[in-house]
């Protein structure tokens, strides 16, 4: 299983934890919520549980849960800056739609959307 980390998404990583001064990581999750039924939630890492796996990609760490990992897996993490804006861009192989606004996806993979809490 694994999720991945663009060069640029690795960077903003390293960069935030320089300017928080501690963590380990990004820690990404996800969560019911939104029009589609699950949203992305990410927030800093500053260990690893016994229940989380993590990914060590472009010298960045990315953490998950393990319950979460199979609404994840094959998920790509990018970073992109657009006019005066910037935000984290996910490309989910298991969403099979999309909100109208970017922040929620919709899983319709049999047995996937149950391993969410």
């Amino acid at each position: 299983m694994s999720v991945n980390l663009t060069e640029s998404a690795a960077k903003r990583i390293q960069q935030q934890l320089r300017e928080r001064g501690r963590g380990l990581g990004l820690r990404l999750g996800v969560k019911k919520a939104g029009c589609s039924g699950y949203a992305y939630v990410v927030d800093y890492a500053d260990q690893v549980g016994a229940d989380d796996v993590s990914f060590e990609v472009h010298g960045a760490t990315l953490v998950v849960a393990r319950s979460e990992l199979p609404m994840l897996e094959g998920l790509t993490v990018d970073f992109r800056r657009e006019g005066l804006g910037e935000s984290f861009r996910f490309e989910n192989p298991n969403a099979k739609a999309l909100c109208g606004c970017g922040e929620s996806f919709f899983l319709e993979k049999a047995g996937l959307e149950k391993t969410a809490a």
